[in-house]
């Protein structure tokens, strides 16, 4: 029987309602979501996207920029180059209002039932919660500096208490799910632009504009450390291939432009004005500690203000992952309610955080996850998009629910090797190509330069669209006149 995991219902009306009133836990996990449930309009996704990409990790990123050696210039035209990936976001949003389906399932298509599975272990499950631990461990050291200025010593047990205690905000906007995701998040937005405007403003009036360091970088280094930065900015919307999560409740006629468009401007545009402003703050204040130095240029009294927004940017942009994270679990096979799901991924999400702020180096932790995952995040993504292209957006969700041997995408034995094999390719080519915590011989041969990005997505995209040539897809019926929005 085809696996959906829905949460319990007492009755379908319930079950519709469910997905209109924030007040009440999500009925769906993986299943179907009917076209009588289907509601809401793209441009809500703008504000989803928007209130998780206005946080401190971006204003980290952007200073780590100028830390690297690059002038503001090329810092600020690496930011833009970067977060021109969120495109790809929104162009996997699109296959949500068309399966019915959220990402997790939707995979299926290009790995096949087993091999989906593997799939969300480690693109869907594995990295999500790893994300999940370092924004955590971002939101505690804010919150342990608030601490600190009621006069309270923030030792160990009441570090403790305050990740719990994000941790719980968290989880229960995780765990309440979609509609209370799409409800909270445009007030969330403008909080926090009205928080990060008041950062923008100070910076603003201290930055340095003509800011070039003492030693410009030259020739196979500047290109090495281009790239590089280039690479860091682009795993944020890589990280995403779970973008149709959150457009899967959206009517299957809704236009693929404006989900295409608002998932990626509601990304693109809040990340490059946040790492922007912490590619200018670098020029004046010293970015190793963004938290401490972009203090001495606020005013006093903004700063326990400054403190909450970098705790509330947190709190949505893990929501976000823990709902997608739960998904995931689902997904692999675990049979438990989403819910429950979300609430597992919390629990080893805050024992990784615990480790992160009291054994290991969090900035460390930070850009060596966001590199490394580019090699297997980049390929992913680009299968995903590619697929879609070769199916036209066109798949049968209930199809997709179908995890029995005479499921269309049973493949064989389970595992489509097309899927598999393109990922692997890209992920190989990525890794030689890589030059992070280890150096791949063609970054080696080229003085540094990691192509990693480029190599994996090109080898992965060419692999799997040869290898799906003269295969027949399972389609849907193509949808009447798309409406606006």
């Amino acid at each position: 029987m085809a696996s959906t995991f829905p949460e319990p219902r007492a009755s379908a009306p319930a079950a519709q309602s469910a997905t209109d009133r924030p007040t009440r836990i999500e009925s769906h996990g993986i299943d179907h979501i009917p076209d009588g449930e289907r509601h809401g309009r793209p441009s809500e996704l703008f504000a989803v996207w928007a209130a998780a990409n206005v946080n401190y990790l971006s204003l980290v990123i952007g200073g780590a920029l100028v830390l690297m050696g690059l002038s503001l210039v090329q810092a600020l035209v690496v930011i833009v180059v970067g977060n021109a990936f969120w495109l790809l976001t929104g162009v996997l949003a699109v296959s949500g209002p068309a399966a019915g389906a959220p990402s997790e399932v939707i995979t299926r298509a290009m790995y096949g039932v087993r091999g989906n599975r593997v799939n969300n272990a480690v693109t869907g499950w594995m990295i999500s919660v790893c994300y999940f631990a370092l924004n955590l461990a971002a939101a505690g050291g804010a919150a342990f500096a608030l601490v600190e200025k009621t006069g309270l010593h923030a030792n160990t047990g009441v570090k403790i208490v305050v990740v719990l205690a994000i941790a719980a905000a968290t989880l229960a906007i995780g765990v309440y799910g979609h509609a209370l995701i799409i409800r909270l998040y445009l007030p969330i937005t403008i909080a926090l632009t009205a928080a990060f405007g008041v950062v923008g403003y100070a910076v603003l009036r201290h930055a340095d504009f003509g800011y070039v360091p003492d030693a410009p970088l030259r020739g196979v280094g500047l290109w090495a450390t281009v790239i590089g930065g280039v690479t860091l900015i682009a795993a944020g919307p890589l990280s995403y291939t779970t973008s149709a999560d959150f457009s899967r409740y959206l009517p299957a006629t809704t236009s693929k432009r404006a989900v295409v468009g608002w998932t990626a401007l509601g990304g693109f545009l809040p990340s490059v004005l946040v790492c922007s402003l912490g590619a200018l703050a670098a020029t004046v204040v010293d970015m190793t500690d963004p938290q401490a130095a972009l203090q001495t240029i606020l005013p006093g009294w903004f700063t326990p203000v400054f403190l909450l927004s970098l705790v509330l940017g947190t709190i949505a942009i893990n929501a976000m992952t823990a709902y997608s994270a739960g998904l995931a679990l689902q997904a692999v096979g675990l049979r438990i309610r989403r819910s429950l799901s979300v609430l597992a991924d919390g629990t080893v999400a805050v024992a990784l955080t615990l480790y992160a702020l009291l054994v290991s180096n969090f900035l460390d932790t930070v850009s060596n996850v966001l590199e490394l995952t580019v090699i297997l995040l980049g390929p992913a993504m680009t299968v995903y998009a590619v697929d879609i292209l070769l199916r036209r957006n066109r798949y049968d969700g209930r199809a997709l629910m179908d995890e029995t041997r005479d499921s269309a995408f049973w493949y064989a034995a389970g595992v489509n090797p097309a899927g598999a094999l393109a990922v692997v390719g890209g992920a190989v080519a990525a890794a030689l190509c890589v030059n992070t915590a280890y150096t791949g011989p063609v970054a080696h041969a080229l003085g540094g330069v990691d192509l990693s990005l480029p190599a994996g997505m090109t080898v992965a995209a060419l692999l799997y669209a040869v290898l799906m040539r003269g295969r027949t897809p399972a389609v849907q019926a193509a949808p009447a006149t798309p409406a606006r929005g």
